[in-house]
C-alpha cells in the first residue's frame, strides 16, 4: 500500500522527516533514509526548513522515490507566488510524488538570510483549496490542464497546544474543507494537553499525527518553552535531560514513553529528529515499530 491507502485503512502511521543539506552533496541524507527503509510509512523532505537557505525539498524528493521511499513533499508559501506553487505542484505529480505537506513557513528574518523578501503570496489554507483544483483538472483561474488532472495526497499541520487552541480548530476546519486529508502536529510533550485537543476536535474525523521532537538538552527544552508557541516540555522531562549523563539514551527513552501512551489515543507518530537521523533505528526498536 501507498501512503494514501495506508491512511484510509486505518494503519497506525509513522512519518519521519529529512532536511536537505546546505549543498549538493547527497550521501549523508540518503544513508540516513536508508536507514529507516520499511520501518516508516512516509518521509517528509523539509522546505528550507527555519527560513535556511538548503537544497530544494522537491529534488530531494525525487532522488527518494527513485529509491523506492515514499516521500512527503513540504512546501511552504513563504517563498513562492501563485504561479510558481502552481508549477511546482505539477512538477512534483509529473515525477510520481503524490505526497503533499502544505506550510505556511517560518518568516525569512528568522533563518540565515534574514534581509531576504518574504512572498506569502497565499496561506496555507489558500494553497490546500489550489491543490484540490488542481486535483480537478484546472489552475487556481480556472484555467484547464493539458491531459489527465494530477493526483495528490495532501497534508496540513496544527497546534494542539496552542493558547487558545479555538482559533487553530477553526483553521484545522478551514484546511479539512479546502482539501486536507490528514494532519501532522507540533511537538507533544505534555499528553493531557493533547488529550484535551483531541477531545475537541474528534467529530472532524481525519488522521493526526502526533509530532514527536527528539530532545537533545535541558537546554533546547526550555528554549522551546520560551520560544515556540503551542509547545510545553514538562519540568520533570527537563530535569531527566539535565541529569542524564547519555543524552540520547535519555531522549529516546523519553520519546519511547511518549509514542507508546500516544499510539493508543491517534492515528500515528510524526518524528522530528532534528539532526538525529541516525538515532531513529534506535527509537524504532525501542518502542517495537
Amino acid at each position: 500500500m501507498n501512503f494514501k491507502e495506508k491512511l484510509r485503512s486505518g494503519k497506525f502511521l509513522i512519518t519521519t522527516e529529512i532536511g536537505p543539506p546546505k549543498g549538493i552533496e547527497m550521501e549523508k541524507i540518503l544513508k540516513e533514509a536508508e536507514l529507516i527503509r520499511g520501518r516508516v510509512d512516509a518521509i517528509n523532505v523539509t522546505d528550507l526548513q527555519s527560513s535556511v537557505m538548503r537544497l530544494g525539498s522537491l529534488v530531494v524528493c525525487m532522488l527518494l522515490k527513485q529509491r523506492g521511499l515514499e516521500p512527503i513533499f513540504q512546501l511552504t508559501c513563504r517563498d513562492r507566488n501563485r504561479l510558481a506553487l502552481q508549477s511546482d505542484l505539477l512538477s512534483a505529480a509529473a515525477v510520481g510524488i503524490e505526497n503533499v505537506l502544505i506550510l505556511t513557513g517560518d518568516h525569512p528574518k528568522l533563518g540565515d538570510h534574514p534581509d531576504a523578501k518574504p512572498v506569502f503570496d497565499l496561506d496555507s489554507v489558500q494553497l490546500l483549496q489550489v491543490v484540490s483544483q488542481l486535483k480537478k483538472g484546472s489552475d487556481m483561474r480556472g484555467n484547464k490542464l493539458e491531459g489527465r488532472p494530477p493526483e495528490f495526497c495532501v497534508g496540513a499541520v496544527v497546534n494542539p497546544g496552542a493558547e487558545p487552541l479555538e482559533p487553530q480548530i477553526i483553521k484545522m476546519e478551514k484546511k479539512i474543507e479546502a482539501g486536507a486529508e490528514f494532519f501532522q502536529t507540533q511537538a507533544v510533550y505534555d499528553i493531557p494537553t493533547f488529550e484535551r485537543f483531541l477531545s475537541k476536535v474528534g467529530h472532524l474525523k481525519v488522521p493526526i499525527l502526533a509530532g514527536i521532537v527528539l530532545l537533545k538538552s535541558a537546554q533546547m527544552a526550555r528554549f522551546m518553552n520560551k520560544n515556540v508557541a503551542g509547545v510545553y516540555v514538562p519540568e520533570e522531562l527537563i530535569i531527566q535531560m539535565q541529569e542524564a549523563k547519555d543524552k540520547i539514551a535519555k531522549s529516546v527513552e523519553i520519546a519511547s514513553r511518549l509514542i507508546k501512551e500516544l499510539k493508543n489515543i491517534c492515528a500515528g507518530i510524526h518524528i522530528m529528529p532534528i539532526g538525529w537521523n541516525e538515532v531513529l533505528p534506535r527509537l524504532l526498536d525501542e518502542v517495537g515499530l
